[in-house]
């Protein structure tokens, strides 16, 4: 279980796990039951390359938890990717999918891998390889993968058609997130940023403030970041600094996001983009913005540059990107930070939609999808906010509160907490 439980994101997820539970009385064999996954799965992933050469990656799908449905959860492509964090990334999902209310556990998947040094050859080698690994553990009603940092609509067609040459039918319902012509959902792709943004529009309504009125900072700019970005510009946010892999751009009347848009589309990144100033990625976590969202990879606010972080609201589109520490800090400074298994939910909750048209062949609107995505955000805030209020906590513990009580009463009726 050391390989699992060694990672600074497991144990800060797993101590935030044990705080929240203490606070609500949780049962200490609910804890005992959640503090690991069912099940660790880990796989060679062999690919020819291009030249000849056969190259051997690591691929892990950790299935968290399955009381309250199949377990549910992306897939990453990254060179950092390693079980431990695979594993806590599970049971945020177990997490997450408690709080939305959605019938579904928690899983995560991922290749330890840097997709942008494959071709695209290589990279479906790897899809579909690594699809037929883990085949004998997904399927529409096991375990239903989706994509994450590194992997995209494409990576879910071959890995729904993989899946489906080797079942001998076509199942739609493996996978979510995958293009709208083989049985995507519309609003899919902008869900994960829009959540985001419906987020941000309840937090700055608990300080007498419309988006309209406000100024962001987006660190990303990729699935979800980009789309944070398109959503607050339409709803007349000025978006001051957005980021990548390049750095970031600033622009203290507020960046063209449509035109930033085109531009990194034809580009690929958004460094000389002429309409903004190069700062760097650590400079845009300091504007004096309204909110801050950070939506790349975890851990970029921590106790080293906390002090230095001035926006009133944190919502974080990406997973963990808040330490422990500093998140005690910035609660200490009356910061709102929106967590992650809330703010970033828009994702799952459209891949829920996704995987209920499919099973039903029933599709909706982009309208449709929309309106219920953002009644089921506003709910679950609220939920967190009635907690943390009631408890004087912060969002992140309230968050989880609510998370566990749900889950509790679920294991208990079906006999799996003793």
């Amino acid at each position: 279980m050391e390989a699992i439980t060694s990672g600074a994101l497991y144990q800060n997820t797993m101590k935030i796990v044990e705080d929240a539970g203490k606070l609500v009385s949780l049962s200490p064999n609910v804890i005992e039951r959640l503090r690991y996954p069912r099940r660790a799965l880990i796989v060679a992933v062999p690919v020819k390359m291009d030249d000849g050469r056969v190259k051997v990656f690591p691929g892990y799908r950790v299935q968290h938890n399955q009381t309250l449905g199949p377990f549910k959860g992306g897939i990453r492509y990254h060179h950092q990717v390693d079980l431990s964090e695979v594993a806590a990334l599970a049971s945020l999902m177990t997490f997450k999918n408690s709080l939305m209310g959605l019938p579904l556990g928690g899983a995560k998947g991922g290749v330890q891998v840097d997709p942008n040094k494959l071709s695209k050859a290589e990279i479906e080698n790897l899809t579909r390889r690594f699809t037929s690994e883990i085949s004998p553990f997904i399927g529409p009603d096991k375990d239903i993968p989706a994509p994450d940092v590194g992997t995209d609509s494409q990576t879910m067609a071959w890995m729904l058609d993989t899946f489906s040459l080797e079942s001998g039918f076509s199942q739609t319902g493996v996978v979510t997130g995958k293009p709208v012509e083989i049985g995507g959902s519309l609003g899919r792709e902008a869900a994960t940023g829009l959540g985001v943004i419906f987020a941000t529009e309840k937090a700055l309504e608990k300080m007498n403030k419309r988006i309209s009125e406000a100024t962001l900072a987006i660190q990303g700019f990729g699935k979800v970041g980009m789309f944070a970005a398109i959503e607050g510009y339409a709803k007349g946010a000025r978006v001051l600094a957005v980021s990548d892999v390049s750095g970031a751009l600033y622009n203290e009347r507020g960046l063209n996001i449509a035109e930033l848009v085109r531009y990194v589309k034809e580009k690929k990144v958004v460094k000389d983009f002429p309409g903004g100033q190069h700062i760097s990625n650590e400079e845009l976590l300091t504007l004096p913005v309204d909110v801050l969202a950070p939506c790349a990879l975890e851990g970029v606010i921590h106790k080293g540059n906390v002090h230095e972080v001035k926006a009133k609201i944190i919502v974080e589109g990406a997973n963990g990107p808040t330490t422990r520490e500093a998140d005690e800090i910035l609660h200490g400074a009356k910061v709102m930070v929106v967590p992650d298994i809330l703010a970033n939910g828009g994702g799952v909750v459209v891949s829920y939609f996704e995987w209920v048209q499919d099973i039903s062949w029933l599709f909706w609107n982009e309208d449709e999808v929309r309106n219920r995505l953002r009644e089921i955000i506003y709910k679950a805030f609220d939920k967190c906010w009635a907690f943390a209020e009631q408890e004087k906590v912060n969002m992140r513990t309230a968050a989880m509160g609510t998370s566990l009580l749900r889950l509790e009463r679920a294991m208990k009726l079906r006999g799996q907490a003793w």
